[in-house]
């Protein structure tokens, strides 16, 4: 009945507009905006591994302060394409970044590797004492 209300009743029509403006036609890597991340507790150590797929190990950043892991990616694409009566010209850029505190850590041990997507982040625990001590009065 109301059907013929509709003002884009034609061949291009909102969802034609919204798919074509959404489509990924510009031959961009697509990357994630989130970052799935595991983390495993053995005895020597914690396994931090985070799928961060489409990017190169270059674009990748791994910061231990302050007891923070912190993982930051930083991806900027660009395209210039030129042909006979038109110039293209697309830019994108991406940024997501993860902390964690994770404490006791033997900065000086700590190893990454990248591998088909997927981040691992080794953080050895460090063998000090704890810090915190309870004193009982007397």
């Amino acid at each position: 009945m109301f059907n013929s209300l509709i003002p884009f009743s034609r061949s291009n029509n909102l969802d034609t507009i919204f798919s074509r403006f959404f489509d990924d036609s510009f031959n961009f890597p697509i990357i994630p905006t989130d970052m799935k991340v595991d983390i495993k507790d053995s005895e020597t150590d914690y396994l931090v591994e985070a799928e961060i797929p489409g990017v190169n190990k270059e674009q990748i950043k791994v910061d231990y302060q302050n007891n923070y892991l912190t993982i930051s990616v930083q991806n900027q694409n660009e395209i210039n394409e030129e042909k006979e009566n038109y110039i293209r010209r697309e830019r994108s850029s991406r940024r997501m970044s993860r902390s964690f505190y994770i404490e006791n850590i033997n900065n000086d041990e700590i190893k990454a590797s990248y591998e088909n997507g997927i981040l691992k982040v080794s953080l050895p625990k460090s063998k000090q004492v704890s810090t915190h001590k309870t004193i009982e009065i007397q």
